[in-house]
C-alpha cells in the first residue's frame, strides 16, 4: 500500500474509531439510566420501572419517545445561540476526552495494528485534562443562554465548583506522573502488569497475591482523585448546581426534551470518562490482577488456538472484558453513593475543596517526590 493509501487508510480507521466510541457513550446512557432507578429502588425499598417491558426496560424507548415529542420551547429573554448551543457542546468534552483512553492491548491483524482507543498520545493525560475542563463553558452558556437569573446562578456555583476541585484532581495525579515517569495512558497501564513489586533501599518487597497497581503506590492520590471526580461530574454528594430547593434544577431549568436529555448525556460521560480514568491510573486500565498481557497471550496459545490472527484476537477480547468489569463496578459506585449520601452546603463544599483537599493532595504530591528521591538516592 502507498504512503497515501496507508494515511487514508489510518485516517478511516480512525474516523470509524471515534464514531463507534461515541455512540457506545450515547447508548450507555438509557442503560445507566435504567441501573440508577433500579438500584435507587432497590436501595429506598421501592420498586422502579416495572411497568413498561419487563423489568422495566421498555421504560426507556417510552422515555425517548417523550423526550423526542416535547415542544422545543426557548425563552423570551433568551441569547438563543447559547442556548441552543450549549447541550450540544455538552456532549463533546467528556467524548473526545474518553477516547484517549486506552480499553484494551492493540488487535494486530494481517500486520496492521488496531489501537483500542481513539487516538493514542503522548501527553494523554494533559489532553484529557485540557479538554474535559472545557464543560465548565459549556454549564456557562446554557447559564447565561437562558436568560434566568435561576439558572446563571446555578451555572455560576457549577463552574465555581468545576475550577475548584480540578486543582486537587490535577494534583493528585502528579504524583502518578512522577512515580510511571511518563504521560502515555497504555504505558503507565504497562508498568501496572503482573504482581506486586517494590524495590527500595537494596530490598525487595513483592506479593503473589496483589496486583502491581497504582492504588498501592498512591493510595491518598486514588482517594483524592475519585472525591475530586464526583465535583467534576456534578453528582451527588456535589451537584449543588442542581439544589432544587434553592435553584429550581440548575443551570438547565428552562431546558425541556431532547435539549434536557443531551445535558444528561454529558453527565453521564463524565461518569465514564472519571471511572476510566480511575481504572487507568489506579486499577491497572485493561490488565488482569496479576497477569501480564504476555501471559494471557500464552494461555490462548496453549489451550485454544495458535493461529496468531485468533491469538490476537481472543487476548484483545479478554482484556476489553477486564477494562469493561472495573468500568463498570465504578459507574455503579457512582449510582451508590447518589443514592446513599446526602448533599453538602455550598460552604462545605468550598471548604473541602480548597482547606482539605487541596493541601492534602499538594502533601501527597511533595511526599512521593521525597519518596522517589531517598529511593533513587539508595540506589
Amino acid at each position: 500500500m502507498s504512503s497515501m493509501g496507508l494515511d487514508l487508510f489510518e485516517i478511516t480507521i480512525n474516523g470509524v474509531k471515534l464514531l463507534l466510541i461515541f455512540l457506545m457513550m450515547v447508548q450507555a446512557v438509557p442503560i445507566l439510566v435504567w441501573l440508577e432507578r433500579r438500584g435507587s429502588a432497590f436501595i429506598q425499598n421501592r420498586f422502579g420501572p416495572n411497568r413498561v417491558g419487563p423489568l422495566g426496560l421498555v421504560q426507556l424507548l417510552a422515555d425517548a419517545v417523550k423526550f423526542l415529542s416535547k415542544e422545543d420551547f426557548a425563552p423570551r429573554t433568551a441569547v438563543k445561540p447559547l442556548f441552543y448551543a450549549a447541550p450540544v457542546f455538552a456532549l463533546i468534552p467528556a467524548t473526545l476526552a474518553f477516547c484517549a483512553i486506552p480499553m484494551s492491548v492493540p488487535l494486530n491483524l494481517g500486520g496492521y495494528i488496531f489501537r483500542i482507543q481513539g487516538y493514542d498520545m503522548n501527553v494523554g493525560i494533559v489532553f484529557i485534562l485540557g479538554i474535559s475542563s472545557m464543560a465548565a463553558y459549556t454549564i456557562l452558556m446554557a447559564g447565561w443562554g437562558s436568560g434566568n437569573k435561576f439558572s446563571l446562578m446555578g451555572a455560576m456555583r457549577a463552574s465555581a465548583q468545576i475550577i475548584s476541585y480540578e486543582l486537587a484532581l490535577g494534583l493528585s495525579i502528579v504524583g502518578v506522573i512522577m512515580m510511571y515517569g511518563t504521560f502515555n495512558l497504555t504505558e503507565m497501564i504497562a508498568q501496572q502488569q503482573g504482581a506486586l513489586q517494590f524495590s527500595a533501599f537494596g530490598y525487595t518487597v513483592s506479593s503473589s497475591f496483589l496486583p502491581n497497581w497504582g492504588i498501592f503506590y498512591q493510595p491518598l492520590g486514588a482517594i483524592l482523585f475519585f472525591s475530586a471526580a464526583f465535583a467534576e461530574s456534578n453528582r451527588l454528594p456535589f451537584d449543588l448546581a442542581e439544589g432544587e430547593a434553592e435553584l429550581v434544577a440548575g443551570f438547565h431549568t428552562e431546558y425541556g426534551g431532547f435539549k434536557m436529555l443531551m445535558f444528561f448525556i454529558g453527565e453521564y460521560g463524565h461518569m465514564m470518562l472519571a471511572s476510566g480514568l480511575m481504572i487507568t491510573f489506579f486499577l491497572g486500565g485493561y490488565s488482569i490482577p496479576g497477569v501480564t498481557v504476555e501471559d494471557v497471550r500464552q494461555f490462548v496459545a496453549q489451550n485454544i488456538s495458535n493461529s496468531d490472527s485468533t491469538i490476537s484476537i481472543l487476548t484483545t477480547l479478554i482484556h476489553f472484558l477486564s477494562f469493561n468489569i472495573k468500568f463498570g463496578l465504578f459507574l455503579w459506585i457512582f449510582i451508590w453513593v447518589r443514592w446513599t449520601l446526602p448533599r453538602f452546603r455550598y460552604d462545605q463544599l468550598m471548604d473541602l475543596g480548597w482547606k482539605t483537599m487541596l493541601p492534602w493532595a499538594l502533601a501527597n504530591t511533595i511526599a512521593t517526590a521525597f519518596i522517589i528521591y531517598f529511593t533513587s538516592m539508595a540506589f
